[in-house]
């Protein structure tokens, strides 16, 4: 059976053909630099360590599983990439990725702007203090209370997803006195080579205003005419965990000639660009990311060609890297339970998590590392599958791992680059409770966002 493989996950099944395994990694114990944040190390015990405490007192103090978060790690990445852009372009942190009110105030003081996506996400970002005029607002299905709430508030831009959507946030706008900074999201007819559920820029899906047929021409057309909207650009995001910037060389050029038609139909060159995030990040080894100042250098010089070519302005760029820069910063620790060999095949490894914490897998059929991480060990490799306690046959947490065939029940192990979509698509699927989200700096560990607990379960059971 063949499998057709994808930076964001495999497409298709879990039965892989036999010889597909890699060698097992010679060192069991190495922890690759490109996978793990980057104060984890191991001391001289032999116990993996993050910002200075090891994973033993990390697991004693907050339990398994958890999600131990690097704050120096986070704010070094958030660093680089508004360094990577400069002052001549905007960065805003995806908050779906993950967002707490801890996260917000360091994007705050590291110089980032925050994009969200609802009435929710909106809500922590304003009760941390983010300065409303850099806060950017999406959605394909915004609710009136959400837009009203957010023009109120001030949000320096909201994207506009739909006809109906133009029509809908100018109203609110005019009836509350203001005139709201808008973009129009559209959709160019580039797919990046990525899994088929999270590719956004082909037309056939839900988001944006696709350029085909002239759509995206009259949503710009409709807007300019409406009092209570100031359109300052065009949006486009191509997709998710990308490594090829082959794809963004496309779509800017296709959103640079709508820019060049705005200019000639209605006399006015828009003043921004935005090319959306999905930069991909290292889940195994075999991943190879681009860094975030060959990322911008490569963005600004396709944006700066495509508008000498058609004879506008340089619009002001912005990007909004999510993955990028939680992804790598936080590792899930979980307790290894019961430990089933199956002859001829492979071990599988329970841990006392699974897909509430992490749905990725089971969803996207995504790829992670495992490390054994308590201790050592000089043991041979033994072919595992990481699963949790779930009531599913697809409650996997990795796939296909080589692990030490000593583990045993009660050893930790972590996997590493969960800081992007597992807290934030965790559930409470067989009423398991959602792990805490624990910030480590300079050996100093806080719970940023707690463990749940089940009172917490109960009181939204009203019975």
């Amino acid at each position: 059976m063949s499998r057709s493989a994808h930076p964001a996950g495999p497409r298709h099944a879990d039965v892989l053909p036999e010889g597909h395994y890699s060698a097992p990694p010679t060192d069991l114990n190495a922890l690759d630099p490109k996978v793990w944040a980057q104060t984890v190390a191991r001391n001289a015990e032999g116990t993996v360590t993050v910002g200075g405490i090891d994973v033993k007192t990390l697991a004693e103090q907050h339990g398994t599983p958890a999600y131990f978060l690097d704050e120096a790690d986070f704010r070094a990445r958030a660093r680089a990439w508004r360094s990577a852009f400069g002052s001549e372009a905007d960065v805003f942190y995806a908050g779906k990725a993950f967002l707490s009110r801890a996260v917000v105030r360091w994007l705050h003081e590291e110089g980032l702007n925050l994009d969200v996506c609802s009435g929710g996400e909106l809500a922590t970002a304003l009760s941390a203090g983010m300065p409303a005029d850099r806060i950017a607002f999406h959605g394909n299905n915004k609710s009136v209370d959400e837009i009203t709430r957010a023009i109120t508030a001030g949000v320096g831009r909201i994207v506009l997803d739909s006809f109906q959507e133009i029509v809908r946030v100018a109203h609110i706008a005019q009836s509350l006195g203001k005139r709201q900074r808008v973009q129009i999201r559209i959709t160019v007819g580039v797919e990046a080579h990525t899994h088929e559920f999270i590719a956004t820029a082909h037309e056939d899906q839900k988001f944006g205003i696709p350029l085909a047929g002239g759509q995206a021409a009259e949503a710009v057309r409709r807007a300019l005419q409406l009092d209570g909207l100031e359109l300052i650009g065009i949006h486009s995001h191509i997709g998710s965990q990308i490594f090829d910037m082959s794809g963004f060389e496309v779509a800017a050029h296709r959103v640079v000639g709508l820019l060049k038609d705005i200019r000639d139909e209605h006399g006015v060159e828009l003043p921004e660009i935005d090319l959306g995030g999905g930069l991909g990040i290292a889940y195994t080894s075999d991943d190879d990311p681009r860094e975030p100042h060959e990322i911008a250098k490569a963005l600004t010089e396709i944006v700066t060609r495509e508008c000498e070519g058609a004879k506008l302005r340089t619009p002001r760029i912005s990007v909004e890297p999510g993955r990028a820069i939680v992804g790598p910063t936080a590792f899930t620790l979980y307790e290894v339970g019961t430990i089933k060999p199956l002859d001829g095949l492979r071990t599988y490894v329970s841990v006392d998590g699974g897909m509430s914490d992490n749905i990725r897998t089971a969803l996207y059929d995504a790829e992670y590392s495992v490390a054994l991480v308590s201790r050592t060990s000089d043991a041979e490799s033994m072919l595992a599958r990481v699963v949790g306690k779930h009531c599913e046959s697809g409650d996997i947490v990795v796939r296909d791992a080589f692990l030490p065939a000593d583990l045993a029940p009660g050893d930790l192990i972590a996997v590493p680059a969960t800081g992007a979509y597992c807290r934030s698509m965790a559930s409470n699927y067989n009423h398991v409770l959602r792990p805490p989200v624990v910030a480590v700096n300079d050996g100093e560990a806080r719970v940023i966002v707690r463990r749940e607990t089940e009172e917490d379960l109960l009181r939204l059971d009203v019975g």
